[in-house]
């Protein structure tokens, strides 16, 4: 074998000095995904980028994007939640993806998407991973940490969900920690599959179990119309979700906020929230700034709450 020049074994070395951080594998999750018949067209990896969202948005608005586009980036600089909430974590420590989709549903019913993300994802991340999982009400995604190293034991935030239009549908984006340390964590309520306990943090098999969940939940969806009861994607958010049966606060536009127990989520995918003076009150994704747990009874509003 010829020996490399130093230049060559240096760049060698830094694309590959995070050993149990391999990049994904585009060719081999092409041949998985994108077949005849199957709704993923395209299946793009890129070393880095701003936004997958951002991208595949301007894509679709160029008109270069058909339905069934993936685009994954191995790292993300600009990385945003629901409300432009930033999101970033090491290269290749998480999956960071988006799919553009043009559902063949009522237009009332797109708000269903970013739910139906949650299932999909949580369904797929707990079948692989091998652990609990759990949707907060609108767009994340909890893991059980197990404590010790990753610190108190408890619910954390390991993946968000931004739904955004573009061009004649919508992108969907998903994050998700999977292999991220304690030390890592961008901030001390996150979370990650590994601190978790998963069985594997393969990103691999991890990204085609999503996908493919995704697209069977999207498929039954689009069958039923939309119909988030039909399709039985209600129920299915609704028993995943661990929003309900919790007295939580919303914070909505101007300083106003509906305290409340989370009762149930309604057809058009909203919150319905039992006030103390017996209303039933829904409140939508796109109505509230934060959604916290309420405090408890005879403590300062908010005191030691956290999001």
């Amino acid at each position: 074998m010829t020996p490399q020049p130093p230049e060559n074994r240096d760049k060698d070395a830094g694309r590959w000095s995070d050993l149990g951080r391999p990049p994904l594998n585009a060719a081999a999750l092409r041949r998985a995904l994108v077949r005849p018949g199957s709704l993923w067209t395209s299946l793009d990896v890129v070393p880095a980028t701003g936004s997958t969202n951002t991208d595949l948005a301007q894509r679709a608005a160029r008109g270069e994007a058909a339905e069934g586009a993936v685009l994954v980036a191995e790292e993300q600089s600009a990385g945003r939640g629901r409300l432009d909430r930033a999101w970033s974590a090491p290269a290749r420590s998480g999956l960071f993806f988006s799919v553009y989709l043009t559902p063949r549903v009522p237009v009332e019913r797109w708000g269903w998407l970013p739910l139906l993300a949650g299932v999909a994802t949580a369904t797929a991340v707990s079948k692989v991973a091998g652990i609990d999982t759990a949707l907060k009400w609108p767009n994340d995604l909890l893991v059980t940490s197990a404590g010790a190293a990753a610190g108190p034991a408890g619910e954390r935030k390991a993946g968000g969900i931004l739904a955004e239009r573009a061009g004649d549908g919508v992108v969907v984006g998903t994050g998700l920690n999977v292999s991220l340390t304690a030390e890592e964590l961008p901030v001390p309520t996150a979370g990650s599959l590994a601190l978790a306990g998963a069985v594997s943090t393969d990103r691999d098999p991890l990204l085609r179990a999503v996908l493919r969940s995704l697209e069977e939940w999207y498929g039954a969806w689009q069958d039923a119309g939309g119909d988030p009861a039909a399709s039985r994607l209600q129920e299915a958010y609704a028993a995943g979700c661990a929003t309900l049966g919790r007295s939580v606060r919303a914070e909505l536009p101007g300083g106003d906020d509906l305290t409340g127990e989370a009762v149930a989520i309604d057809g058009d995918g909203r919150l319905v929230l039992a006030t103390a003076n017996g209303v039933q009150r829904p409140v939508g994704a796109g109505d509230i700034v934060h959604l916290r747990p309420a405090p408890p009874a005879g403590t300062a509003d908010g005191a030691g709450q956290q999001g």
